[in-house]
């Protein structure tokens, strides 16, 4: 397995590419800016893009996803939902002062408990509203993987005072989605360092308010 996780763009995202060293093929994750970096790594790893997964539509996780299907002709999956966002492009690139990528609808929906990534490295879909409507999580259940988006973070969880973010739904998510999985799972957020399920059930202080309530 070829797994590399860097942060991308002035907010840091974190941009994730997941290759089959058999087949040589790859997906890549929130592929917000720098794609000339992102492809670049494609290609020294000898990797054929099958998939751009996108967790959310936030432009620092999706303003480079149109840039990289055209470079490789790989497919943008995101969930229909966040489609007000993308439509919001220019407003949200005015919140940061930068230019405003091209972007444009996803070629397909991510949807509750749909299948994606690659043949031997197979994610599961967790849609997990509340950071945005149509946020996701991606299971990566036999490599004991969650990639995150910005539902949770190491210490925190997402902020839910942007178009489209809801407090109490993003608490549902976490307790019914993403609390339910194995405490040993891996979590890698949008942004920030890697913890695990079962690190923030007893660390986080957003969940531990939460369950005292």
């Amino acid at each position: 397995m070829i797994f590399e996780s860097f942060p991308v763009g002035p907010l840091a995202c974190n941009c994730t590419i997941l290759g089959d060293e058999e087949t040589r093929e790859a997906i890549v994750i929130d592929p917000g800016d720098e794609v000339s970096r992102i492809a670049k790594r494609l290609t020294e790893q000898g990797l054929k893009l099958k998939q751009i997964l996108v967790t959310h539509g936030h432009i620092d996780h999706v303003g480079g996803a149109l840039k990289l299907k055209r470079l490789t002709g790989a497919p943008i999956f995101m969930n229909e939902a966040d489609l007000p966002l993308v439509e919001m492009m220019d407003a949200q690139a005015a919140w940061l002062g930068v230019r405003p990528p091209e972007t444009a609808p996803p070629d397909e929906s991510l949807a509750e408990g749909q299948i994606v990534g690659l043949e031997h490295y197979p994610a599961q879909v967790l849609h997990t509203p509340g950071h945005t409507q149509g946020s996701v999580c991606l299971h990566f259940a036999p490599l004991k993987l969650l990639v995150a988006g910005d539902t949770l973070f190491a210490g925190s969880i997402g902020r839910t005072d942007l178009p489209g973010g809801n407090f109490e739904q993003i608490m549902a998510s976490l307790h019914t989605r993403l609390l339910v999985l194995p405490d040993k799972t891996r979590v890698l957020p949008g942004h920030g360092p890697l913890t695990t399920i079962g690190e923030e059930r007893a660390l986080n202080p957003f969940l531990q308010i939460s369950a005292a309530k």
